[in-house]
């Protein structure tokens, strides 16, 4: 089954067009980055498929389900982690399943793998306060985990973090994916970022949101930093420049 497709979407806001013929598939799996100028809509398509609005017009479905609200096979990662301050890191991480009443012993081994997984343990009974800005993406991704969802949809998620934790986080997030290997949709003004992440990247134009193209980023797996020196990635680099600026 296809986890997204994306046919012939339009949304508009009264007079506004936000997006307009947005034809996306994308498989289980896949990793994506969309790509595009500040208001092209980005936003507003992960939006979509989250289940925070509806499209105006056209078709879109998750795992072959229309997402008419938000749901826990979709979980979304936005670029603030936005963590409860007067909860410890456990309590952050293990808030869904105690707001649903599910037992300690339903979901403790789950929450100590994945705090392990994103590089936490020992920082359980820590605050927010106590943690720096990628610390605390750490604990929003560890939450998500927990969640288990088939979808993460993923809105700039270390556009405010500075260059050296933000690719640290990158390969945080690479090595996640290896481990858990979930459907990625992750918007980013970045291109390295877009490149060293994806399997996809789509270029959206200026509003209306359109895809403009779509590049297959062929790169081996694992991903390592030196890569970003790599003539292979400097020449798709270059060709998505040259879309963006177009």
């Amino acid at each position: 089954m296809t986890a997204l497709i994306c046919n012939a979407i339009r949304k508009t806001y009264g007079a506004v067009t936000a997006l307009e013929n947005i034809d996306l598939s994308v498989a289980p799996g896949e990793f994506i980055a969309l790509l595009g100028p500040s208001g092209c809509g980005k936003s507003t398509l992960l939006n979509l498929i989250a289940g925070f609005e509806a499209p105006t017009s056209g078709a879109l479905t998750v795992f072959g389900e229309t997402p008419h609200r938000p749901g826990p096979d979709r979980a979304v990662v936005f670029q603030e982690p936005a963590l409860f301050p007067w909860l410890r890191i456990w309590d952050n991480v293990t808030f869904s399943p105690r707001l649903a009443g599910k037992p300690r012993a339903a979901y403790e081994a789950d929450a100590r793998r994945f705090i392990d997984l994103v590089g936490l343990t020992g920082f359980e009974r820590h605050y927010p306060d106590q943690l720096s800005g990628g610390m605390k993406q750490r604990v929003g991704l560890a939450r998500c985990l927990l969640m288990q969802p088939r979808l993460f949809l993923m809105d700039e998620p270390f556009g405010a973090l500075d260059a050296q934790t933000r690719l640290a986080m990158q390969e945080l997030l690479l090595h996640v994916w290896d481990t858990m290997k979930r459907t990625v949709i992750f918007i980013t003004h970045d291109i390295d970022e877009a490149i060293f992440l994806a399997d996809t990247v789509y270029v959206m134009s200026a509003r209306p949101g359109r895809i403009r193209s779509r590049f297959t980023i062929d790169l081996p797996r694992p991903r390592q930093i030196d890569m970003l020196a790599d003539a292979g990635f400097n020449a798709l680099k270059r060709d998505i420049m040259h879309q963006l600026r177009d």
